[in-house]
């Protein structure tokens, strides 16, 4: 299991953004390891705290997005997909209490990479990078949040995502978990 790393090539153009992109790196980072050392406790806290510091980044990126006049809605269903998926694995994960087979952990280690350099840095945020570089790589708009004053939100992404079955959700871990 390689360690994720962010590089000069993941910047979309913003320091706020690529700061809380190199920040989610290091989370992911460590909810790999804790999948690896099959350690639920661990597990548990690594997961509340991608999903507190998706909740701030997500908000930013909406604001900054918006800031630029760049139309966000496709951005924003694909955010609350991930919300969905990563609820759902939460709850498995941590239901199994460490009864993870090989090929789940390397399942779900691939996903959380692909998933947060290919399908989110990548795919959705380059788009944008254009947008950015108009206003500068120092670039805040208003009031930005942060981990400890995260937007007030649902934190219950099935409730956020309702409606979202047959939305287009590329990503699915639902069939690798138990394996």
């Amino acid at each position: 299991m390689m360690k994720l790393k962010w590089t000069k090539q993941l910047s979309v153009g913003n320091a706020v953004i690529d700061s809380e992109h190199k920040n989610l790196i290091s989370i992911a980072n460590n909810v790999r390891r804790a999948i690896k050392a099959r350690d639920s406790s661990i597990l548990s806290q690594e997961l509340e705290h991608l999903e507190d510091w998706l909740y701030v980044h997500f908000a930013n990126e909406e604001k900054i997005a918006q800031a630029v006049k760049f139309d966000f809605s496709q951005h924003k269903l694909a955010q609350q997909c991930w919300l969905k998926e990563l609820w759902f694995l939460r709850n498995e994960l941590i239901g199994k209490n460490g009864l993870w087979s090989d090929d789940a952990i390397e399942y779900f280690s691939l996903f959380l990479s692909d998933w947060l350099i290919d399908g989110h840095i990548i795919s959705l945020d380059m788009p944008m990078k254009p947008a950015l570089q108009a206003h500068g790589y120092n670039f805040l708009p208003g009031v930005i949040g942060d981990a400890t004053n995260a937007p007030v939100t649902a934190r219950n992404p099935v409730s956020v995502a309702s409606g979202m079955v047959g939305s287009g959700c590329s990503y699915s871990i639902s069939h690798s978990i138990g394996k």
